[in-house]
């Protein structure tokens, strides 16, 4: 009985000596060893780490790639995207003949390599780059299947994509479904083939963005100088294959690109400061960025107004389309190419080439030898270097329609676009012309300033007054962005039944906002600035000149104005759920705003804010976010309006003061309410707040905490720090599964109203938290909350008074 004991008792040590050994983290994976639940592969390095996972949910397990030590898990490759396993006993074997297989209980085999009948003894290790590797037993060195080789929706450093361009296979990067589902989504980020070789996302066969053509340093669509001190891009074309890859510079670099499942492809870095992923890039980055915006024979320039233009010698196919934005017939010639009797080139630089997916191409020849050839071929309209180092070299060559091309500032290269002499010959007379114009305009200046002198103050004003309304009336200066339709004052008259009160929606410190039906049945709101508005001609100005620029499903579209004598109105589309605070502020109508909903509403201001801060053309800060700004249609879809305060910022510019602040209290951030302090994180401060009015049904400016005498940031804060965060949620049914988003959510809004501006997250920061692949940091207290132990606060209140206002001078508030 006793040595029946002791040989029990060793059975029972070897079975757990073997899990141990098993469960155990390894650095490598041989045929007689596999993975199961809760196991780990391990890069030697400790960077990465392979093993099944799931979304929340043990019934849908996969076998994955991540960060090892990056919270919260960072997912770069997924095996079995399309078939995960059901529960808990598969696991990851490599077979005898050398094949990785991942195995479901009584479903047998989900997904294998199919790499199987190759190789002496493999072994799987994975490497410090990210990349799951099988190697002959015999030859370390020889790969014989690599995950790299099968990308999923992300692109890490020293991973290639690649076309064979004798059989196939393309390796390119598929988006996921969504967020949760890493099936194969309908987006790619791919190599494409046709023609010269360039960089496209594309859904289905459509293209949706083209980063461009490889010209031997950068892709021509795309700026990649700045990154070009810490990342090296390459591109290797041979007549077999084209590849493209990037290294880091600084092994302590982290650094990778997703396409999501919208699309859009971002190339993010991890901050250790911060500790989050930083976007440092979105691709597409603007509207210029979507292919054929413009149409064909055009170019598009960002820093236009119109951003499409037609090229030299080419007017638009239909031009009332054209002159209301919508360019998508492109352009034709004004003259037709002539062969017989010799046509010209136009040089156009600093441009992104067009698309290349019918072009004809040579390595070897001269930039001379390519025009010559293409002045031969009547069906050539452009050409262009292939390379541009070393002073340039290859050819390029384009047939019919230009497509695609636009405008870089700073980059891109040279093109030659083809022209009929008679239009080249035009093309010099109206420089000269122009030359001379401007010597008379110069003389014309002078003369002009002698005689401004000369006239009276008084005259000068009513001058300067008139000039304003003549600009706004009859010009569309580029300096102000003016794109918006100019109405008829007698047409908003009768749209809005001559202001009648019964159209009337509301009014805010613009003045009164009237519903409106024009002639063709289409519905309008219409802003009437009133005459004892604190705001005037500048806010006006400002925000049609901002809107007029600004697309985003999340922000409301202007579509015009009007300018009669004293009179100025903004003319918007008509939003049939008129505002937030409409709803979430009543207590009836707050019912119809379930949870699901208001999360999406405040994604979708997010993602509005994400575009002023970081993808519109000039960095926007609204400085008025508050819950009666945003605005909601049809489909409750959230849009933000009313920019009459917003500021705009050129380049790199981030911050600004000013010595007179305008807002609304219990939305503007400390700094700013105080100091006269904007940036973009005062917007992130005001987006804090209508978070937690969204998530409350409180309003801040107006509640008060009866126990503590706090407004709502100080009272959501004192939730959180006491561990009772769900106190704060409106009574509104929900799920329990749900409970933990609006947690979430709740977080992300204290993290937005801390009291100093550097430590709240910009906007694409909250973006990602609001979806939960970011690691939460812990909040600290909110400006403007004065409670126990707190020395220094931002707002004076006593301990009787809810702390809802601050002391403010210089202050015109709303």
């Amino acid at each position: 009985m006793e040595n029946h004991n002791m040989a029990l008792m060793l059975i029972v040590f070897a079975f757990l000596f073997f899990s141990v050994s098993t469960s155990s983290k390894q650095n490598t994976l041989t045929s007689d060893k596999f993975i199961q639940y809760n196991e780990t592969l391990v890069s030697a390095d400790g960077t990465f780490e392979a093993g099944f996972f799931d979304f929340g949910d043990p019934q849908r397990q996969y076998f994955g790639i991540w960060y090892k030590s990056i919270l919260p898990k960072t997912i770069v490759w997924v095996a079995n995207r399309e078939t995960p396993v059901q529960n808990s006993t598969a696991m990851l074997k490599l077979t005898d003949q050398g094949s990785l297989v991942i195995l479901d209980g009584s479903k047998g085999t989900i997904w294998n390599s199919n790499s199987s009948g190759i190789g002496v003894k493999p072994v799987v290790q994975l490497l410090n780059s990210g990349n799951l590797v099988l190697k002959d037993g015999n030859n370390t060195q020889n790969f014989l299947w690599e995950s790299f080789d099968y990308p999923g929706n992300t692109f890490l450093a020293g991973m290639k994509l690649k076309s064979n361009l004798v059989t196939g296979p393309y390796r390119y990067l598929t988006s996921w479904r969504n967020p949760e589902d890493p099936s194969e989504g309908e987006y790619s980020y791919r190599i494409d083939t046709h023609g010269f070789p360039q960089l496209v996302t594309a859904k289905g066969t459509r293209f949706l963005y083209r980063a461009g053509s490889w010209n031997g340093f950068l892709f021509t669509g795309v700026s990649w100088q700045r990154m070009h001190r810490v990342l090296n891009f390459s591109v290797v074309f041979t007549d077999k294959e084209v590849s493209y890859q990037y290294e880091t510079l600084n092994s302590s670099v982290i650094t990778r690109v997703v396409l999501d499942p919208y699309g859009t492809s971002q190339r993010f870095q991890w901050s250790d400061r911060t500790q989050n992923w930083e976007a440092i890039a979105n691709r597409p980055a603007d509207p210029c960025d979507d292919y054929e915006l413009c149409g064909v024979d055009s170019y598009c320039n960002i820093d236009n107004v119109p951003i499409c233009e037609c090229l030299e010698g080419f007017v638009p196919k239909f031009q009332p389309k054209w002159e209301s934005s919508d360019w998508s017939g492109g352009c034709v010639r004004k003259t037709h190419l002539n062969c017989i009797h010799g046509d010209g080139f136009l040089p156009y630089t600093n441009m992104k080439l067009p698309d290349t997916s019918a072009s004809w191409f040579d390595k070897s020849m001269t930039l001379k030898e390519c025009k010559t050839m293409c002045l031969k071929n009547c069906s050539c309209t452009a050409y262009a270097n292939l390379d541009i180092r070393d002073g340039g070299s290859g050819c390029l060559q384009w047939f019919n329609n230009i497509v695609d091309m636009r405008k870089h500032p700073d980059q891109g290269q040279d093109i030659y676009i083809r022209l009929a002499s008679s239009e080249l010959d035009h093309k010099k007379n109206k420089r000269n012309l122009k030359l001379a114009g401007t010597l008379a305009g110069v003389i014309a200046f002078i003369i002009g300033l002698t005689i401004l002198v000369l006239v009276t103050s008084v005259y000068r004003k009513k001058l300067v007054y008139i000039k304003k309304l003549f600009h706004w009336k009859h010009k569309k200066e580029k300096e102000d962005g003016d794109l918006a339709t100019i109405f008829e004052f007698s047409t908003i008259t009768n749209a809005t039944n001559n202001f009648s009160i019964r159209n009337k929606l509301g009014e805010g410190g613009f003045g009164p906002v009237y519903k409106g039906i024009l002639a063709d049945g289409q519905e309008i709101a219409v802003k009437r600035l009133s005459k004892t508005s604190g705001q005037g001609i500048e806010e006006f100005k400002n925000e049609v000149k901002l809107m007029a620029t600004l697309q985003h499903r999340n922000l409301v579209k202007l579509l015009g104005c009007s300018i009669q004598q004293d009179e100025k109105m903004l003319i918007y589309e008509f939003m049939p759920n008129r505002s937030l605070d409409y709803f979430i502020f009543d207590t009836m109508r707050s019912k119809l705003l379930d949870w699901t909903k208001r999360l999406e509403i405040i994604d979708g201001i997010a993602r509005g804010l994400l575009y002023l801060h970081q993808d519109s053309t000039l960095r926007i800060i609204h400085r008025d976010l508050k819950t009666s700004n945003i605005l909601l249609d049809i489909d409750m879809i959230p849009k933000i309006s009313d920019f009459g305060l917003a500021r705009s910022f050129m380049g790199d510019q981030a911050e600004a003061n000013t010595n007179r602040v305008m807002g609304t209290y219990g939305y503007m951030p400390p700094e700013y309410a105080v100091h006269g302090y904007f940036s973009i994180k005062s917007d992130v401060f005001s987006f804090g707040v209508v978070v937690l009015e969204i998530i409350s049904g409180k309003k801040n400016r107006g509640f008060c905490d009866p126990l503590h005498h706090l407004n709502l940031l100080g009272h959501a804060w004192r939730l959180w720090i006491e561990e009772r965060p769900e106190e704060l949620i409106a009574d509104i049914l929900y799920d329990e599964a749900i409970c933990s988003e609006i947690i979430r959510f709740i977080h992300v809004g204290l993290l937005c109203v801390q009291q100093q501006p550097e430590n709240r997250p910009n906007m694409s920061s909250v973006v990602f938290m609001l979806k939960g692949e970011k690691l939460l940091p812990k909040p600290s207290e909110p400006g403007f909350y004065a409670g126990k132990n707190i020395n220094t606060i931002s707002a004076g209140s006593s301990s009787k008074e809810c702390s809802n206002e601050a002391s403010i001078s210089l202050l015109e508030a709303r």
